[in-house]
């Protein structure tokens, strides 16, 4: 009695386990690793040469360095205690000339969030042309 012999069959389920094992490697790698990585730095642009002229004597918004708001308005000068009341008085400064330029000087340590919410108030108030003082070189 001869036995004969079954053709094998060919596998048709692929063995997912090594490749699971190499993902999870990697995932561990990238966790360890992501927080040790570095974040960039962001080197501002200094403005070589700026607009010097202008037909009309701008309202000059200072935000000091405490946080405190004044007004200068041809040599006038009022504070305010927040930026709600900015955009107000602002506005009573400008009086019926609306095209009259008002340029934020802020004192470098003064945060970022600060200069954006008095610009965001000055802007929500409807005045057109609002612009930030710069040291030229």
């Amino acid at each position: 009695m001869a036995r004969t012999r079954r053709p094998r069959r060919a596998m048709n389920q692929i063995n997912v386990v090594p490749y699971i094992d190499v993902m999870l490697v990697l995932l561990v790698i990238f966790m360890v690793t992501t927080p040790m990585m570095q974040s960039g730095v962001v080197n501002l642009p200094s403005v070589g040469k700026a607009d010097k002229q202008m037909d009309v004597a701008p309202v000059f918004v200072e935000i000091n360095a405490d946080g405190s708001i004044k007004i200068n308005d041809k040599g006038n000068t009022e504070s305010t205690p927040d930026v709600k009341g900015l955009a107000d008085l602002v506005k009573t400064h400008l009086g019926e000339n609306a095209d009259r330029p008002v340029v934020i000087a802020a004192d470098k340590s003064v945060r970022y969030e600060a200069v954006m919410n008095a610009m965001d108030a000055l802007k929500q108030a409807g005045i057109a042309r609002v612009g930030l003082k710069v040291n030229t070189r």
